[in-house]
């Protein structure tokens, strides 16, 4: 099925750019979730229209209703049902353009698979069905953060060659302290760790483990660096006012992963990701760690170094992605060489340097996850363009409507609601695995003890 996704947190999308409206259901969500719409309005603002100069002036509220799954504040277990009306929907803006195949858009390839399309505003293949992605995203965003305290930022890297002053998120930091601990999943939140201003760095450089959302929407282009962002905002208005548009690199740090996440060989972790990164519109590209750059290094710069470092205290030791109590569990070794809950002197295994972005094998080894997303120029600009239409004649189009000169400012929002699509699905199907695996090991166990003797 083309508009679901996911294994056991399931959503299927639906909704057309200019119908009636667009939503989501979805199936999996953990029962007494507490849940209300000020959990998910907040990341839907985030990507709607006409919140700033810089992007597409189409007014919507998108304001979330929940209409299923949900009773006295807490999730049933059922389905959850969301729907978002269009209410700024002007379809008779495409009148002109129905019978031509639109630059760089779905127009001949949606004809070519279905034989029928909707003209209206691209249907189905505009970013206006991410709505529903996003808002199951920012339910999947909180149980993550409710059970592990998993946080995920993303922000705009780059626009048009224009880049922000960031320290590489991959680097070597003092102590090997990257603000988080590496643990297996289930073994409760992180007791943070990092220390000093958030998002900042000596020198006055940005630093990506440590940025907040707060930091990121501080400007409207999702641009933490200020003067970065200024000069980012003047090339998207010069690209507007052109009838023109430009692309970038939008980066994630995702902090506080257990170790164990992701199911080799097929659904490796950075796979699924990549996957899910590559399902948004308009993007292009996508790398995890050191990307297409660690090509240039020699395997003997590019390891990534096991260490020991020192464990928050009283955070659990257990870092294994096995079955709790089997000989293959590898704990947190204090000053005793006991494993057990962490406290003075006791030391986790993460590693020197990041390279790999959080990810060994396909499997989370507890270290920040970093990607980046490549997002393409917007295809629709009004410059006078070659095509076609459906008859294949050739023609000219001026393409008119209410679009984007820049996606990235939305797309922020919808990179890290479908990062946690993904690790919410791969943290539910290892804590089944680790369930399933303790009650075998469990009933070998008693099988194994000898019976006693009837008197």
């Amino acid at each position: 099925m083309s508009s679901t996704y996911g294994l056991l947190y399931r959503i299927a999308t639906w909704g057309e750019s200019h119908g009636g409206g667009v939503g989501v259901v979805v199936d999996g969500c953990p029962a007494q979730l507490p849940l209300a719409v000020a959990d998910i309005q907040p990341q839907l603002d985030r990507r709607r229209p006409g919140q700033s100069r810089i992007v597409t002036p189409r007014q919507e509220a998108d304001r979330v209703s929940i209409l299923s799954g949900v009773f006295e504040g807490k999730t049933l277990g059922t389905p959850i049902l969301l729907s978002v009306p269009n209410e700024d929907a002007r379809p008779g803006a495409y009148e002109e353009m129905k019978d031509l195949y639109r630059p760089s858009h779905a127009d001949f390839t949606y004809d070519a698979k279905y034989g029928f399309r909707s003209w209206q505003g691209g249907g189905r293949s505009s970013a206006r069905e991410t709505i529903g992605r996003v808002a199951a995203g920012a339910i999947a965003e909180k149980i993550l953060r409710l059970a592990e305290g998993i946080e995920i930022v993303a922000y705009v890297r780059s626009i048009a060659g224009v880049s922000g002053d960031f320290l590489d998120p991959l680097r070597e930091v003092s102590g090997g302290d990257r603000g988080t601990g590496t643990r297996a999943v289930g073994t409760g939140r992180s007791g943070g760790g990092r220390s000093g201003r958030a998002g900042t760095a000596p020198g006055g450089s940005l630093d990506p483990l440590t940025l907040t959302r707060t930091l990121v929407d501080r400007t409207p282009v999702r641009c933490p660096d200020v003067a970065a962002a200024e000069r980012m905002i003047a090339l998207i208005e010069a690209a507007r006012r052109a009838g023109d548009s430009v692309g970038g690199v939008i980066e994630c740090v995702i902090r506080n992963v257990p170790a164990g996440l992701g199911e080799p060989v097929f659904d490796r972790l950075e796979a699924d990701l990549g996957k899910a990164m590559l399902a948004l519109p308009a993007t292009k590209g996508f790398e995890v760690g050191s990307g297409f750059a660690g090509t240039l290094l020699r395997g003997s710069e590019h390891n990534d170094a096991y260490i020991a470092r020192r464990a928050p205290a009283g955070r659990s030791s257990s870092r294994t992605s096995g079955t709790a109590g089997t000989s293959g569990t590898v704990g947190t070794v204090g000053a005793s060489g006991a494993s057990g809950t962490s406290g003075p002197g006791s030391r986790m295994i993460g590693t020197r340097t990041n390279r790999s972005g959080g990810i060994q094998g396909g499997i989370s080894d507890g270290e920040p996850i970093v990607f980046r997303v490549a997002f393409k120029p917007t295809a629709t600009i009004r410059h006078p363009q070659e095509t076609v239409d459906t008859r294949g004649r050739r023609q000219t189009l001026s393409a008119r409507g209410r679009h984007d000169p820049c996606v990235l400012p939305r797309a922020v929002p919808m990179v890290e609601t479908m990062a946690a699509l993904v690790l919410v699905d791969h943290w539910m199907r290892q804590l089944a695995l680790r369930e399933a695996s303790s009650r075998v090991v469990a009933g070998a166990r008693l099988e194994r003890k000898p019976r006693s003797r009837r008197t």
